[in-house]
């Protein structure tokens, strides 16, 4: 079933409000960058720049091997839903706790050459409006995207450097919606649940005009996540032939390309990031659910075979971080980022309960302290604020608020 279920998951994953980005994309994947609010590109020098920007590889400061290990605590928060039209329709969905590990890799120098290793988790979480209104359209979305990255950086000279790598995703997600379709008492139900494995790569360039500055551009591709898995539809429209339908499936939906340019300079004991990067939802176009059995039910045929246009816009996210080195032993980072959101509103737009996104500010701050030669910890806590979002569509006319989510990271570095 490669379509059928992870679009909506993927797109219905960070419906408490993305916390970490527009969409369902998540780009705090280590302790600096939950500290920086993801201002993490061109200040990048840990193991973690094997992910962010492996250009970076060939100018740590660092003659061995270099492993980072993460583990971050996600909370959001349940979203509120009130209805203009009528009170029976306001809602409610759950808040949502998870874990979330990456461990980066990054090799000692050969001849100029480096190596990085990454496992990410870059897209995914879930969200659930198990009771009312929103259980019509998402009553539970999971969805989880593991990302490996290796990656090779060549340094050209002191002030050039050169990275690519690629990637293998492997993705799963479950997808189920129950409710009234066609008023009064005509209901609709799904559940798919399957996986993928898809491929792509990345690139980055870092130049270091001065010993201080550094000027980063990285990119990654996009990946169409196609979707194979097991389908069960219901209708109580018995009336029409085909009322229950058990097949297999397929969905299309993309993890978009992100380009990323960012700068840092080093004033002595202050180091400051700003970085914007573009995240090309514009791929995402529409939602298109493919079966192996035709569905012929045409309660059922209306509420999930017909393609949804979604036309997400190409967004992007302002970034700052700074790092302040409090002692030789101890670094203090804070960050700040105002992140726009892909999903378009007004009457003909396509937000509704699988993801009430909207423009989000992102506030941070972290510490790394160094333990030993050998080894050091780091952490990093995010706090990102949604805005309410007012909402009148064919389906959705009221205001999705309360939106906002916590994120804790811990890091562990150690050389050898």
């Amino acid at each position: 079933m490669k379509k059928t279920l992870s679009v909506v998951a993927l797109a219905s994953i960070l419906a408490a409000g993305s916390a970490y980005a527009s969409g369902y994309r998540i780009p705090e994947q280590s302790a600096d960058s939950t500290a920086k609010a993801g201002a993490n590109y061109a200040g990048a020098l840990g193991a973690d720049a094997a992910y962010y920007n492996p250009a970076n590889m060939s100018w740590i400061d660092n003659d061995t091997w270099m492993v980072e290990g993460n583990l971050s605590y996600i909370h959001l928060t349940a979203i509120e839903y009130e209805d203009n039209r009528s009170p029976i329709f306001n809602d409610e969905s759950k808040d949502e706790n998870f874990l979330l590990p990456t461990l980066f890799l990054v090799s000692p120098d050969y001849n100029g050459f480096h190596f990085g290793m990454s496992m990410t988790v870059p897209y995914g979480l879930a969200k659930r409006w198990p009771n009312g209104y929103g259980r019509t359209f998402a009553e539970k979305f999971d969805l989880k995207v593991f990302d490996i990255n290796p990656t090779l950086s060549y340094e050209v000279c002191d002030y050039f450097s050169l990275a690519a790598g690629a990637r293998v995703l492997y993705s799963e997600a479950t997808v189920m919606s129950n409710g009234t379709v066609v008023p009064p008492s005509i209901t609709a139900s799904r559940w798919v649940d399957g996986d993928a494995l898809d491929y792509g790569w990345n690139a980055a360039i870092s130049a270091r005009p001065t010993e201080k500055t550094n000027i980063s551009v990285t990119y990654r591709s996009e990946v169409d996540l196609d979707f194979d898995g097991d389908v069960l539809l219901n209708t109580n429209a018995v009336m029409f032939p085909g009322s229950s339908v058990a097949t297999d499936g397929e969905v299309t939906i993309p993890a978009p390309a992100v380009l990323a340019i960012s700068g840092s300079y080093d004033f002595g004991k202050f180091k400051v990031e700003l970085t914007v990067d573009r995240t090309f939802w514009s791929a995402y176009e529409y939602l298109d659910f493919e079966y192996a059995t035709p569905i012929v039910n045409p309660v059922l045929f209306q509420a999930f075979d017909v393609p949804k246009k979604k036309n997400w816009d190409d967004v992007n996210a302002y970034r700052i971080g700074v790092d302040y080195r409090w002692s030789p032993d101890v670094t203090l980072m804070a960050g700040f980022a105002y992140d726009e959101n892909p999903v378009p509103g007004g009457t003909l737009g396509t937000i509704g309960f699988d993801l009430p996104d909207s423009d989000a500010y992102i506030f941070s701050l972290g510490a790394r302290i160094k333990l030993s030669e050998q080894s050091e910890l780091a952490c990093g806590l995010l706090y990102d604020y949604k805005e309410s979002r007012d909402v009148k569509t064919t389906l959705v006319d009221g205001e999705f608020s309360n939106a906002s989510a916590l994120f804790a990271t811990v890091g562990y570095t150690y050389t050898f």
